[in-house]
C-alpha cells in the first residue's frame, strides 16, 4: 500500500483534513512569528548547519570522545548496530534490575525500533508518559507527527479513549479536565517505575552528557524516580561542545512550536548516588545515510518537525499516511534508506515546492534530496511500471518540437470531442479527482505566433572604416 492510498483513507474525512491542514500551518505561523524576534536567525541556521557538517566529518571521532567521557562520568554505554540490538541491549539491562515496570518519555528512537512492542511482548510493562505519547498508546496507534504525535485527533477522540482506558465521563471533551484526569493516572506510574527510558535531542561529546528536551517535564521526573535511566541515542545527535548547544536550543523550540526555548532543558551527564545510567548509542542506517553524498546532509536533522508544518502534502494527508516512524518531507527522505522497496512513493509524496527546505533550523536541502530520491529509486526499479514507461515517453516526447506540437493538437481535439466521464477517468487519471481542466484552446501558442504578421528585419548600421 502506497502513501497515495494511506492518504485517500485519510481524506475520506474532509472536515477532519481540513481541521488538521489548518492546525498544523497554526502551528507554523506561530514559528514565522518567533522567528521574525530574533534578528540573527538566519546567522544561527548557518552557524548549526556548518557545526553539524563539521561533526558528520568527523562523526567517529566525535563518538569516541563522547564514549570516554561519559564513561569516566560513570555511565554505562552500549553500541547497538541495528534495532534488533538495541532492543536486546535494553531488555537484557532490565532484566539485570529484576524490573517490570519502565516509564518512557518521547524517544523517536524508540518508535523507529519498534521497543514498546519487543518489552511487552518479553513481559515488561512500558507507560509511554508524554501526553500525546500515552493517548495514542491507548489507541494502539503510531505517532503520527514527530513534535505533535496525536495531532491527528480531537479532543473528543481523546475524551472517548479516557474513557474507555481510564473511567473518565462519557462525553467529556474539556482539555483542562482531561489533562487533568492524565496527570493522576501517570503520577501512579512515575512512582511505581522502575526503570526510566529516554530520549536523546543533543549528546555532548566533550562532556559525554546528553541532553533532553520536554515540555512536560516527564522526562525529569522519570529519570529522577526511577532506580535505573537508560537514554537511547542515534549517532547523528552528537555535537562537539557545550557551548554549541546554545545555537540549537534556540533553533529547535521556535522552529517546532513558535517558543522561544522548551519548558524544560534537561542534561544528564552522571548518575545519582546509587542509581545507574546507561546509553545506548544507536546506527540502524545512520551510516548507510552517511555514506550516501547526496544524502547525508538528513542526518542533520534535529528532529524539530517544522517541514511537516509546512508541508501542503504532509498538511492534507496525515502523518499516518507515511507509514514511517518519522513521516513528512525528512521522512520521505530517510525511509528508502531503511528500506527502498517499502518506502519508494515516500519521495514522490511532494511538491517540490521547497518550503520545508526553508524551515529547516539546519539547512537541510531537503526538496532536492527528494528529487534526487526519485532519480535514485528510478535507476533502481522502485517505481511503478507505469510511472517509469510513461516518464520515459514523455521525454521522448518533450525532446522533439514536431512530436510536441502533434500531441498538442491531437489532446485538444480529444478534450473537445470525447467525452468527460472518459478523458476524466479517475480510474487512469488521478489528478481528476478534485481538479477539472480548463476548456482547451483552439489553437496553441506556437500556431498563433506564427500567424502573426513579422516586423520586418531591421537594417544592420554600418560601422565606420
Amino acid at each position: 500500500m502506497n502513501h497515495a492510498i494511506r492518504a485517500d483513507k485519510f481524506l475520506l474525512d474532509a472536515d477532519r483534513t481540513t481541521w488538521h491542514d489548518e492546525t498544523l500551518w497554526f502551528v507554523r505561523e506561530k514559528r514565522d512569528k518567533a522567528v521574525y524576534g530574533v534578528p540573527e536567525f538566519q546567522e544561527l541556521r548557518e552557524l548549526a548547519s556548518q557545526i553539524k557538517n563539521h561533526t558528520l566529518s568527523r562523526l567517529d571521532l566525535y563518538l569516541q570522545e563522547f564514549e570516554a567521557a561519559a564513561q569516566a562520568n560513570g555511565v554505562h554505554v552500549h553500541w547497538a548496530a541495528d534495532a534488533a540490538e538495541h532492543n536486546a541491549i535494553i531488555l537484557d539491562i532490565i532484566r539485570q534490575q529484576g524490573a517490570t515496570r519502565v516509564v518512557k518519555s518521547k524517544s523517536m528512537l524508540t518508535e523507529e525500533c519498534h521497543l514498546n512492542p519487543y518489552l511487552i511482548q518479553h513481559g515488561i510493562e512500558v507507560v509511554d508518559t508524554d501526553l500525546g505519547e500515552r493517548i495514542i498508546q491507548f489507541r494502539d496507534e503510531a505517532p503520527s507527527h514527530i513534535v505533535l504525535p496525536a495531532i491527528h485527533l480531537k479532543k473528543e477522540d481523546v475524551g472517548d479513549t479516557f474513557h474507555t482506558h481510564l473511567g473518565t465521563t462519557k462525553g467529556e471533551s474539556d482539555p483542562q479536565r482531561l489533562t487533568e484526569a492524565a496527570r493522576q493516572h501517570l503520577r501512579a506510574k512515575f512512582l511505581a517505575g522502575q526503570v526510566a527510558i529516554s530520549g536523546v535531542n543533543f549528546a555532548i561529546a566533550e562532556t559525554g552528557g546528553v541532553v533532553v528536551c520536554t515540555n512536560e517535564g516527564n522526562a525529569d521526573l522519570g529519570v529522577n524516580l526511577a532506580q535505573v535511566h537508560i537514554a537511547a541515542m542515534g549517532i547523528e545527535k552528537i555535537i562537539p561542545r557545550l557551548t554549541d548547544l546554545g545555537v540549537f536550543t534556540r533553533l529547535l523550540a521556535r522552529s517546532a512550536t513558535g517558543q522561544p526555548v522548551t519548558t524544560y532543558t534537561s542534561h544528564f551527564t552522571k548518575p545519582a548516588p546509587g542509581k545507574e545510567m546507561h546509553i545506548v548509542i544507536v546506527d540502524n542506517g545512520r551510516t548507510q545515510q552517511l555514506g550516501r553524498p547526496d544524502f547525508r546532509a538528513s542526518l542533520k536533522c534535529i528532529r524539530c518537525g517544522a517541514c511537516m508544518n509546512t508541508c501542503p502534502v504532509y498538511r492534507r494527508s496525515g502523518g499516518h499516511s507515511y507509514d514511517f516512524t518519522v513521516p513528512g518531507p525528512i521522512g520521505a527522505i530517510l525511509s528508502p534508506n531503511i528500506d527502498m522497496k517499502k518506502h519508494a512513493s515516500l519521495p514522490f509524496a511532494s511538491t517540490l515546492c521547497g518550503s520545508c527546505t526553508d524551515v529547516c533550523p539546519v539547512k537541510i536541502d531537503i526538496h532536492t534530496q527528494l528529487y534526487k530520491w526519485r532519480q535514485v529509486l528510478g535507476e533502481a526499479n522502485e517505481i511503478p511500471a507505469s510511472k517509469k514507461w510513461g516518464m520515459k515517453f514523455m521525454g521522448r516526447v518533450l525532446a522533439s518540437t514536431r512530436v510536441y506540437g502533434l500531441g498538442g493538437q491531437f489532446a485538444r481535439r480529444a478534450l473537445r470531442l470525447l467525452p468527460h466521464g472518459l478523458t476524466h477517468a479517475t480510474s487512469f487519471n488521478a489528478w481528476a479527482v478534485a481538479r477539472e481542466l480548463p476548456a482547451p484552446p483552439k489553437q496553441s501558442f506556437r500556431e498563433w505566433y506564427a500567424k502573426q504578421p513579422q516586423p520586418a528585419p531591421q537594417p544592420q548600421p554600418k560601422l565606420p572604416a
